[in-house]
């Protein structure tokens, strides 16, 4: 695998060419940098970014007057091969916090384990309307802690408008949801982006985790994506590592609230 020229490809597809992810957003491409708005719930931030020394402070402050005028919160996602190199100490500076830094990883996805084993009296049940997102976001919440309303409300926009760019699937142990997560597809590109992949505590360990990945995978090989990503937390990057993904870069969400 040429991880640069997959990484090039990534930048390419999915942050220079990216298009709006739910009703009511929409994808700006602005000088140096490549940006999207919309609903409160909705996922604001920068996508891409071109900057150097000379103008990086300059174009931050135009960012933050932008989504402040929205009276929007953002993301700035910084990807560790964007420049300049201290565009983290910059933003900083300007007054973003950092979230945790999540490693980006890729593979290609025919060559992934496909089968799907789950541990005894647990089904998979695809997520098609209010009620399967409302346990999507409990066992979100259960398994991160925090509210995942947001995350619930941009699912069901999904479904409703565009259910060719998103699966998504609960783990049921009888009527209980221990476990989900969902596929964003992106049409037109090389890639499919595996996200959430939350398991609550007592059911970890079971092999859920890799089971959801392999029903992902499966999907996104029937519909043409030739790679599979995702951002990587500390603790499943072994476990996507034992499968057969590469990392490419880290990728860092810096917030800001006005």
């Amino acid at each position: 695998m040429d991880h640069e020229a997959i990484l090039a490809l990534y930048d390419r597809q999915l942050r220079l060419g990216a298009r709006p992810d739910g009703p009511g957003t929409r994808v700006e491409r602005d000088g140096p940098v490549v940006r999207q708005s919309g609903p409160a719930h909705a996922w604001n931030g920068i996508l891409w970014s071109g900057l150097d020394e000379t103008d990086a402070d300059a174009v931050i402050a135009e960012q933050i007057d932008r989504f402040t005028a929205l009276g929007r919160a953002f993301e700035w996602k910084v990807y560790g091969h964007d420049r300049p190199a201290d565009l983290a100490r910059r933003l900083l500076a300007a007054g973003f916090t950092a979230d945790d830094r999540e490693t980006l990883m890729v593979a290609e996805a025919a060559t992934l384990p496909l089968a799907v084993e789950l541990p005894e009296g647990v089904e998979l049940v695809p997520v098609t309307d209010a009620a399967g997102v409302r346990r999507v976001t409990e066992v979100h919440d259960r398994a991160f802690g925090g509210d995942s309303s947001a995350i619930g409300r941009r699912l069901l926009d999904q479904l409703a408008t565009t259910p060719d760019t998103v699966a998504a699937v609960l783990a049921m142990a009888d009527d209980e949801p221990v476990s989900a997560a969902r596929l964003e597809l992106y049409p037109g590109t090389d890639f499919a982006g595996l996200w959430g992949g939350g398991t609550v505590e007592s059911w970890r360990g079971k092999g859920l985790y890799r089971a959801l990945v392999a029903f992902r995978t499966r999907i996104a090989v029937e519909r043409g994506h030739r790679f599979v990503q995702v951002d990587a937390a500390d603790t499943s990057r072994p476990i996507l590592k034992r499968l057969g993904f590469v990392p490419l870069t880290t990728t860092t969400p810096y917030v800001y609230v006005p």
